[in-house]
């Protein structure tokens, strides 16, 4: 059964801060909160590559990053957390960032969510050590980035080995 997550004191649900880092309020949701951001950034990524390709889907992941930097910070300041649970734009940066990459069908983009998702939770060298490194809103979302990169590795390699691209 899911759940809500409370506001930090002084962020009202339609605050910027709010809707940019918790992705509409998709990281309120529990449990999980990272997958359900990852889950509704999908949607808008089809959006994006349907009417105006891959490129802009990548460039949409760079503005979605330079964003989160901004809203991380504060979100994660007026909650008192160095990485609240609840701020999720950098699962949305991160699975643009993924979706980008891949050719679009639905499973390939089912399997860079799964790959994204396996990288996010499992933090392999070096994800664990970005995420320890870098603090405030660039460290919340350079993390993300990282495990994007392993699931787009990932993803390739597993074309090469077993042609797994539809």
């Amino acid at each position: 059964m899911s759940r809500f997550t409370p506001l930090p004191a002084g962020l009202g649900f339609g605050h910027p801060v709010v809707l940019v880092a918790t992705w509409f309020g998709s990281g309120l949701l529990r449990p999980a909160p990272g997958t359900w951001g990852s889950l509704a950034a999908m949607p808008f990524a089809f959006a994006i590559v349907y009417f105006f390709g891959a490129l802009a889907l990548a460039l949409a992941a760079v503005a979605a990053f330079a964003a989160g930097i901004w809203a991380a910070e504060r979100y994660c300041a007026a909650d008192g957390r160095e990485d609240a649970s609840e701020v999720v734009i950098d699962e949305v940066a991160a699975m643009w960032l993924v979706l980008a990459a891949l050719p679009v069908s639905p499973v390939n983009w089912l399997a860079g969510f799964a790959l994204f998702r396996l990288f996010d939770i499992w933090k392999p060298w070096p994800i664990g050590a970005v995420e320890r490194r870098f603090k405030g809103g660039f460290g919340v979302m350079a993390d993300d980035i990282a495990a994007a990169i392993y699931a787009v590795i990932a993803f390739i390699l597993c074309d090469i080995l077993i042609g797994a691209v539809v």
